[in-house]
């Protein structure tokens, strides 16, 4: 959907990853079921945006098969959608089965991950509607990979060089077909580039420095000044507010490092956290129907006594620490799982609901994105009493929300 504001234009859809479906077949089945009825829920006379999820199968098959994303560009054209943004951080799997921590393969220093990625760029530039040449595509992608990748020797140069590599493929598809896609890097717990802090470390260091300018000018054939606009315009990152809060990043601070490193926020993931306030043997009681098979849950503790914070790999590990010291002080949690972004409380314990409404309200006064994607993929694995409306009836619900916290 179009938000127009004081400080410009932006885009707002929901992401298709909500919906189970890995081959073309699947997904084309599911954007037919859901996204006209969506569209006549929350914008019957207006264009309705539509962040895109493709597997590495899914898109493959729409990029050797020229008449199916001519089917679908009619389809999207038909209903009065128009896709901005592709999500492209899981590669393979995501639905219906143990994904955990293969989300993250390939990672960046595999060239799979890399084709992939240029693959959706190439897919999205066909996309976007041709009556607005103007309009710029967004990809989110994993955060380089996996934590064990931080422990490589040589791991974040070889992910800075994929990255770079991906700058000089999306210059030149603006070269070539005019339109300009950013790659949106997503910070995530317990991976290379995890906080906010960190993705923006990365970017100085490896991406933004000299040596990465130098060698985009290589790899795109361009001057060193040229290959500095050329980094900033294409490598961005995404934030995912959800991911940002279950680390304590506040978005002041997480914004205000980010001004100062020039990193600009090529999307705007919207969504939330689960928030424990005080861990005790009831709260974890309540908490345990949220330990599924599928999605990793990572959680990060904040202990009262010195504000340290302690990282967890998944709710079954935060579990066993708790167990081994029940007496530890009084601690918060903040869990890797997203819930429908209008709930502010659950029953059992609260959401991080508070750093999203933040989050819009600055969106309505200086425009942190022109790209907003509302991002509750979680709905199958969600607590029967959280999801007893029906899908579309609950995307909807999402997507108003958002839209009246900008006043739009």
């Amino acid at each position: 959907m179009h938000l127009k504001g004081s400080r410009g234009l932006a885009h707002l859809a929901y992401c298709t990853n909500i919906h189970p479906g890995e081959t073309w077949p699947e997904v084309r089945a599911a954007l037919r079921r859901h996204l006209p009825e969506v569209k006549r829920r929350i914008s019957r006379d207006a264009p309705m945006g539509v962040g895109l999820r493709l597997s590495a199968e899914a898109a493959a098959a729409l990029a050797y098969e020229p008449d199916e994303l001519a089917e679908l560009r009619d389809f999207l054209d038909t209903h009065g959608l128009y896709v901005f943004t592709l999500n492209g951080f899981p590669y393979g799997r995501f639905h219906g089965a143990r994904v955990k921590e293969e989300v993250y393969q390939p990672d960046w220093c595999q060239p799979e991950r890399l084709a992939y990625t240029n693959r959706l760029a190439n897919l999205l530039a066909g996309l976007m509607p041709a009556h607005d040449p103007e309009l710029t595509g967004s990809v989110s992608t994993a955060p380089g990979g996996f934590r064990s990748l931080a422990g490589a020797p040589g791991a974040e140069a070889e992910v800075a060089d994929a990255l770079l590599r991906h700058a000089a493929h999306l210059h030149a598809l603006r070269e070539r077909t005019g339109r300009t896609i950013a790659l949106a890097i997503e910070p995530e717990p317990m991976c290379l580039m995890e906080t906010v802090e960190e993705a923006a470390r990365f970017f100085e260091q490896h991406l933004f420095s000299y040596a990465g300018v130098a060698r985009l000018a290589t790899l795109a054939g361009i001057t060193v000044p040229a290959a500095e606009e050329v980094v900033r315009r294409h490598l961005g990152l995404c934030y995912d507010v959800c991911h940002a809060a279950v680390e304590f990043e506040t978005p002041e601070a997480s914004l205000a490092r980010l001004r100062r490193s020039g990193i600009s926020v090529a999307k705007l993931q919207l969504s939330s956290a689960l928030r424990i306030p005080r861990v005790n043997a009831a709260a974890i009681e309540r908490l345990r129907p949220y330990d599924e098979g599928v999605y990793l849950h990572q959680v990060v503790e904040r202990r009262a006594a010195d504000g340290r914070l302690v990282r967890y790999r998944d709710l079954a590990d935060a579990f066993a620490a708790f167990d081994r010291e029940p007496e530890a002080g009084a601690r918060e949690w903040r869990v890797h799982f997203h819930v429908p972004v209008f709930h502010d409380n659950l029953d059992a314990f609260a959401t991080t609901q508070a750093e999203l409404r933040e989050i819009l309200e600055r969106q309505r006064h200086e425009m942190i994105s022109s790209h907003l994607e509302v991002e509750t993929y979680t709905w199958d694995v969600l607590p029967p009493d959280l999801r007893r409306s029906e899908l579309s009836e609950a995307i909807a619900r999402e997507l108003t929300w958002v839209r009246e916290r900008l006043g739009a």
